[in-house]
């Protein structure tokens, strides 16, 4: 199962990556097209949308990589402090409330894609359903949920077991 969130997490991760890379080039053809208007060139059509929909897929694909580096913000003031154990009760509560968290999301991603597809909803310029992006971003947010509900477990097994299977307190770099 270790390894089934490991790949999952990745994939995900890359998928947002090479779609962000994309996004990129696009931007820099858009602007680059409407800088040579003069020239007979413009801007790439509904390009606004495209970044759109694509940011939103990119930031649900990165958040399964996030969760399994436990990548999100923190505070650790107090809880540097406080007993090995005592963190990984912390670590455990706080990955229950991540997993219940991408849950929702999810939940809620599915809501809206239904609702988008009910209504026949698409986009100004280049008229395509907005369904599309919702479900786009639908995948990896299950995704997420499951690498949510794996690092839970995984937390709560090293709880249980005093054995961690990653770091239970940030690195300090000096």
């Amino acid at each position: 199962m270790d390894r089934l969130a490991h790949t999952l997490a990745r994939l995900a991760a890359l998928a947002g990556g090479l779609v962000l890379a994309v996004l990129v080039v696009m931007t820099c053809l858009s602007i680059t097209g409407r800088a040579f208007a003069f020239a007979g060139l413009g801007p790439v059509p509904g390009d606004f949308e495209l970044v759109e929909a694509g940011i939103a897929f990119a930031v649900f694909a990165f958040l399964p990589w996030c969760i399994l580096n436990a990548g999100h913000a923190t505070v650790d003031i107090f809880t540097n402090g406080l007993s090995v154990q005592v963190n990984r009760l912390l670590l455990a509560f706080w990955e229950l409330v991540m997993a219940a968290v991408m849950a929702l999301l999810a939940w809620r991603l599915y809501e809206g894609l239904l609702g988008k597809l009910k209504n026949g909803e698409t986009t100004f310029l280049l008229q395509f359903p907005v369904w599309w992006a919702y479900a786009a971003c639908l995948v990896p947010a299950v995704l997420g949920v499951l690498v949510a509900l794996w690092s839970a477990c995984d937390r709560t097994r090293a709880l249980a077991t005093r054995r961690d299977t990653r770091a239970v307190k940030p690195e300090v770099s000096h």
